[in-house]
This record gives structure tokens, sequence and C-alpha cells, in this order.
């Protein structure tokens, strides 16, 4: 089989995949071809600003940083002519059945737009069929303490590694390294809406972040109904929408953080921590 040609790192701008680009930035591994960040367009702004510093310690070491986004996941989820990849809401039927909507989301914002980038570094773009032995490698930032989430790629023309496995690290490791290089403040990757965040990260959002807050609050508001264009052909949720496990209002609930284990992971294209949900289709109409 011939070796692949080309490295490419799958940049979520959180804490493992920070540390995969410093060590190739430092020549301890391997040096990539690209960093690729998938880009919803509704990060917080601290992974961006983080980014954008990631960003500069690569160029500097000749690695290039490539953004790229099938668009922008609020302003779809809102737009009734729009497709709605569902996000993992959750659910209050009209009997007060409770339930999550399917997640889609990371498929579609995250890994299908890192596929086509990939396509198009290689030189057949969708929908061209790569020729067998047309192959990229692709580091994913998986660390010791998730070896469960380390698969290999479900296209032929990429194979994913997992350096961190090689190296025996774990978060916790690459939290220390991070804090080494003076990037101990590393967010956890994430849209700024995802019903995954805990109340820790929503009074956090609250005390010091408080336009996101209040575009958190427009946005639970305003998907309380379901689909917009579900809505629009016709088909509304039988029930209601919430970003909030507590199923009213996000500026209605009352939060209560409690203390969360240092080394939960954030959301990765290949790396998200929460389980896929058996739950409602969104589209039209049902509530599991």
């Amino acid at each position: 089989m011939t070796a692949p040609t080309h490295r490419y790192l799958s940049l979520g701008a959180g804490v493992q995949s920070s540390t995969l680009l410093l060590l190739a930035a430092q020549g301890r591994i391997p040096r990539f071809d690209a960093a690729i960040f998938a880009d919803t367009r509704w990060e917080p702004s601290t992974v961006y600003q983080h980014l954008n510093r990631l960003t500069g310690i690569a160029e500097r070491a000749g690695i290039e940083v490539v953004r790229v986004s099938t668009g922008d996941i609020r302003a779809d989820a809102l737009d009734p002519r729009h497709r709605f990849a569902s996000m993992p809401l959750f659910t209050l039927g009209p009997n007060g059945e409770r339930g999550m909507a399917r997640r889609q989301c990371t498929s579609e914002y995250k890994i299908k737009p890192i596929k086509a980038e990939v396509r198009r570094r290689l030189g057949y773009p969708h929908p061209a069929r790569v020729p067998a032995g047309v192959r990229a490698e692709m580091a994913i930032g998986i660390s010791l303490d998730e070896i469960g989430r380390a698969r290999d790629s479900d296209v032929g023309y990429m194979r994913n590694v997992h350096p961190l496995l090689d190296l025996g690290w774990r978060r916790t490791d690459c939290l220390r390294y991070l804090h080494q290089q003076g990037l101990g403040d590393t967010p956890k990757s994430s849209c700024v809406g995802c019903p995954y965040h805990d109340d820790g990260f929503w009074v956090m959002l609250h005390e010091h972040s408080p336009q996101e807050w209040a575009d958190a609050v427009a946005f639970d508001h305003s998907i309380r109904n379901g689909s917009a264009r579900a809505n629009a052909d016709g088909h509304p949720l039988r029930g209601q929408f919430f970003l909030h496990r507590a199923r009213v209002p996000l500026d209605e609930v009352v939060l209560r953080p409690r203390p969360q284990p240092t080394d939960m992971p954030g959301c990765g294209p290949w790396t998200c921590p929460h389980d896929e949900p058996t739950v409602a289709d969104t589209g039209r109409g049902e509530v599991a």
C-alpha cells in the first residue's frame, strides 16, 4: 500500500488538538501540512481568540491553519429556507414527554467540511472518485483517557492517526504541557448554544460574556417550536425545543453549577464526549 504523503490535523482549538499543533510546531512530532479548523461560526469568542493565537504559532513553524465551513449553524437553524441539521436540543412533548432531538450537527458542520477540504487538497473534490492508494493522514486529538473514541476513518482516502496515544498522554498531560507553553487558558471547543453545556458554562457565559449569553437566550426562544423549515412547510413540532435540560427558557433556569473534572473534553469533530442520543425526529413533529 502506498504510504500517505499528506499529513493534516483536525484542529478543534480545544486542549488536545492545540497540544498536537504545538508539539508539531516544536518538532516533537512530525509536522502537519495543514491544520484544518471546521468553523460552525458560533464558537465562543474565547475559542476564536485562541485560534488566532494558534495560527500565529503554527505559521511561524510553517504549518498552515485553514478554516473551513458549511455555514452558520445558528443562522441556518433559524432559516426556513435552509435544511435543518438537527442539534441535540431537549424536547418536551404535549403530554410532558421528555426527549432529545437527534444530533446531526457534528457531522454536518464539523466532519463534512473537513472531508471536503481533504478531498480538495488531494486533488479529487466531490463528486470525483479518489483513486485507490491516494490517502491522507488525519491526526485527531484523542488522549489515552478517551481511547474508546479512537477509530479509523470511514472513508478510504483518509487514515485517522492518534499521536497522543502514541505518546501515552492523557488530557491532564496536555493541560500541563499547555500551561508550560503559556497557553493554560486554552478553552474547550463548542458552540455557544450547545445543549450539552453544563450550568457552570452558562453561569460563566452570563457573568463574563453578556452578549453571547443574550445571543444564546434569543436562540433558545427562537427554537421553541422546532425547525423553522418544518414549520414553514406545515409540519410543526408537537411539543417544544429547549437549550437547557430543565426544559424551561434558558433565562428562567435556576443555574446550579457543580464542580467538573478538569479532564472533561470539549466537542471536537471526532471527539464529542457525549453519547449519541436516541430521540425524536425533529422535522415532522414526533417526540420520543
